[in-house]
């Protein structure tokens, strides 16, 4: 984004010019504007991430820092803060180097139970089984209904004997 200033900024201070007469009439139609860079910050944030040898690094001189102002210094020169310090020197004493390094942020994810898997076949299993089965009782049925009609006895220890 970039800011147009006019040179004759100055002239214009608290007045208003009329309506219907355009600020390039009034300078003779020059391009009397001068390009400034917008001094604004951006527009999302980007979250700074440090990396575990880079908070040893800025712990180790501000351990040295000795003389009054040197800390602060330090801190302005890395763009910190003294709560970072307070924040590395804390997971520093946890003694981790994954204490140092960055998190994630947000919600964790959850990590997948193996006995749901396990249990997600099974009802699956279940279902394929109970399919069949409504199939087998479907052709029972049908069977007896055929030995009715041709009136065939079923006996089931007649089947066996032969």
């Amino acid at each position: 984004m970039l800011v147009h200033v006019s040179k004759g900024l100055e002239e214009m201070e608290g007045a208003r010019r009329a309506t219907g007469i355009s600020s390039s009439g009034r300078t003779g139609g020059r391009a009397d504007l001068a390009v400034v860079p917008d001094s604004e910050v951006s527009e999302k944030a980007v979250r700074r991430r440090f990396t575990a040898e880079y908070k040893r690094r800025i712990l180790r001189e501000a351990e040295t820092c000795k003389e009054q102002g040197r800390l602060g210094a330090l801190l302005r020169r890395e763009g910190l803060f003294s709560s970072n310090l307070v924040t590395w020197r804390r997971q520093a004493e946890r003694g981790t180097l994954e204490a140092l390094s960055p998190k994630k942020r947000g919600p964790k994810e959850k990590v997948p139970d193996p006995s749901l898997r396990r249990i997600a076949e099974l009802e699956k299993l279940t279902q394929k089984l109970e399919h069949k089965l409504r199939q087998a009782e479907l052709i029972i049925a049908a069977q007896k209904k055929m030995a009715e009609i041709f009136q065939m006895p079923i006996d089931p220890k007649e089947e066996t004997n032969s």
